[in-house]
């Protein structure tokens, strides 16, 4: 099911289509931003580039900035036009979208000090692979989770919440895979546990792209998913659609 967000509703009042209009472009530009974030922060553990983490780190008050700004503006919409039905839902999954993107930005954040950690030593550790792929699922994950919303695409919404399940499975085995490798020399310990805060941060991205995902459940639906399994919301789709 795809709806576009930009003919979420029309009013009477075209000040209250720019305030809607412009909540849901900042949320595009705030997505595009924490999305920007991961990618260079992978990118930046993967090549021991310390320049681009550090860049990442300072981008991170910029994220912050965004969160409080469309947070205003959403209040603001609340108290003035006392928004209703479909309105209120998009406005509400906002501020909850605008959270968990703030969230992703201090996780990326978490990355580029590990890569900045790493960027003085010499070898290769172990685990670069895991963080190549988890990495590659997260920041699609995102991207998708970003578009689900933009277009209230519900079949796409699923395959994040979807793979976020796959992600899971394979951040376990990814640290599994470390502790051995601890275990093998305690010389690895150090280097070691760079790599598990950064795959534990981008595990918590996945996390909060899924949150993302099943807003755009509530949007379309009216329905608050947010603690349910995959298996659940499908089920719970198919019988409203019935």
């Amino acid at each position: 099911m795809v709806m576009d967000i930009k003919s979420h509703t029309h009013h009477i009042s075209q000040q209250y289509n720019l305030e809607l209009d412009e909540i849901k472009t900042k949320l595009s530009e705030m997505g595009g931003l924490a999305q920007r974030q991961v990618n260079d922060a992978i990118q930046a553990l993967i090549d021991a580039d310390a320049e681009t983490a550090e860049r990442v780190v300072r981008e991170d008050d910029h994220v912050n900035d965004m969160e409080l700004d469309i947070d205003e503006d959403c209040v603001r919409i609340l108290a003035r036009r006392q928004p209703a039905a479909s309105d209120l839902r998009l406005v509400i999954a906002v501020t909850k979208a605008i959270t968990d993107l703030e969230r992703v930005g201090d996780e990326a954040s978490k990355i580029a000090r590990q890569a900045i950690a790493l960027s003085g030593d010499g070898s290769t550790p172990r685990g670069y692979v895991e963080v190549r792929h988890i990495g590659g699922h997260v920041s699609r994950m995102l991207s998708d989770a970003l578009d689900a919303f933009a277009r209230l695409d519900i079949d796409l919404a699923l395959r994040v919440v979807e793979t976020d399940n796959t992600v899971d499975m394979e951040y376990n085995s990814a640290m599994r895979e470390m502790l051995t490798f601890m275990m093998e020399d305690p010389r690895n310990i150090s280097r070691a546990l760079n790599i598990m805060w950064s795959l534990r941060a981008l595990e918590r991205i996945g996390d909060h792209a899924r949150n993302l995902a099943q807003y755009v459940v509530y949007l379309v639906k009216g329905e608050d998913v947010r603690h349910e399994s995959y298996d659940e919301i499908q089920e719970q789709i198919q019988d409203d659609n019935e």
